[in-house]
């Protein structure tokens, strides 16, 4: 497989993750977001941890950056497709992670969490991600 094949694939893998964050939160919102509260007593214990839901991150992004340095490394050798390998591996695990925030405001629907808080999550899983897009300097 080329370089810019799994430069293409993992854009790719990139946006269905951007879709796999929001969809539930979409999709619960529209569903469910009419109906009365659950416990409504758990909405800012929700949105307090979707905000240290940001905090799991942390160290899969660093992680993430020493994987990227070595793929920068790795360009043009014999260890190249071990690499970008490596490199896919733990960009999906941070990506994952990056999720969290949205799908916790999409629990949160079901106790009543205001669309503001909700909103503030999503963008913040969609920031997060945004972390995880491949430098140019990898072409």
């Amino acid at each position: 497989m080329t370089r810019s094949q799994v430069r293409t694939r993992l854009a790719l893998a990139w946006w269905q993750y951007l879709a796999v964050a929001l969809a539930p939160l979409i999709v619960f919102a529209w569903a469910f977001g009419g109906m009365d509260p659950l416990i409504p007593v758990l909405a800012m214990p929700m949105f307090i941890g979707g905000i240290a839901s940001m905090f799991l991150t942390l160290p899969r992004f660093g992680v993430y950056k020493h994987a990227l340095i070595a793929t920068g490394k790795a360009l043009d050798s014999e260890a190249e497709p071990a690499a970008w390998i490596e490199l896919a591996r733990v960009r999906r695990l941070g990506m994952l992670f990056a999720c969290l925030p949205a799908w916790v405001a999409a629990l949160s629907v079901f106790v009543g969490l205001e669309a503001v808080p909700q909103i503030l999550l999503a963008i913040s899983s969609v920031v997060i991600l945004y972390l995880y897009r491949l430098p140019r300097q990898l072409a």
